[in-house]
């Protein structure tokens, strides 16, 4: 009896309705597994690749060692590719022409802000890739079950009305139907729950890192101060000048 009314006996006697419930809520199920799995991967090897190149960046003597380290760099690092930005921002001031007049609007360093904005936001795009068909899973789930559920009663309810009957041997095949669909409808939207809030607030410290790196990038191009927070000083090298005060001698305040 408890092989004939276990999984494989609720797929065989299912009709197109509950198998269509069953596919949809799988593929659901594999998604959700499938961006589990990579965004984790994903979002470990980025924590560990900015770890790294914030021990280099504070350990770099000048801005020239800082452009050598973001070469050496990956793309899909926030960091590095924060700091690309910032160094593609003030090449850019520091040309003559249509450079020129897109920073006609405004001063150097805010155009240089608006850079650093700009790949905060592409950053932040890139780690959320996934999570709104986590989200999708995670709030639709229970409800594709539920319809299962009720979609079970229902044919318990025929099998009463056929028979007259409603001893367990009529009812117990599509109640165990009901019952597997709210099961499968859980298991499908719990995970899909609990990694999209695991990621999201992973995803909120990352751009909070971000944005205090920002800071910290703006001041260096701002001021010249040194990597290591020291005023420049007369002696120091011209890679640790203020950029955007020679970005302003240039194009004008």
């Amino acid at each position: 009896m408890e092989n004939s009314l276990g999984f494989v006996h609720f797929v065989a006697n299912s009709d197109v309705v509950a198998r269509f419930i069953l596919l949809l809520m799988t593929l659901m199920s594999i998604g959700s597994w499938y961006l589990i799995v990579t965004k984790t991967v994903r979002l470990l090897a980025m924590q560990r690749r900015g770890r790294t190149f914030l021990d280099h960046f504070w350990q770099a003597e000048n801005l020239d060692t800082l452009t050598r380290l973001c070469d050496g760099s990956g793309s899909d690092e926030p960091f590095s590719h924060l700091l690309k930005h910032g160094f593609a921002a003030v090449d850019q001031c520091k040309r003559s022409g249509e450079a020129a007049r897109l920073i006609s609007g405004g001063a150097p360093d805010e155009f240089l802000i608006r850079a650093l904005k700009r790949s905060i936001a592409q950053s932040k795009s890139r780690m959320e890739q996934g999570q709104t068909f986590l989200a999708t899973v995670a709030s639709s789930a229970p409800f594709v079950g539920l319809f299962g559920t009720v979609w079970g009663i229902y044919h318990a309810l025929l099998a009463i009305g056929i028979t007259g009957q409603g001893t367990l041997d009529k009812v117990a095949g599509p109640v165990g139907e009901a019952l597997i669909m709210t099961a499968i409808g859980l298991a499908v939207a719990i995970p899909a729950a609990v990694a999209y809030n695991v990621f999201t607030r992973a995803n909120r410290n990352s751009v909070t890192a971000l944005n205090g790196f920002a800071d910290d990038i703006f001041n260096l191009f701002a001021t010249g101060m040194s990597i290591r927070g020291e005023a420049a000083t007369g002696s120091a090298s011209v890679a640790n000048q203020p950029a955007i005060h020679t970005l302003r001698v240039q194009t004008g305040p």
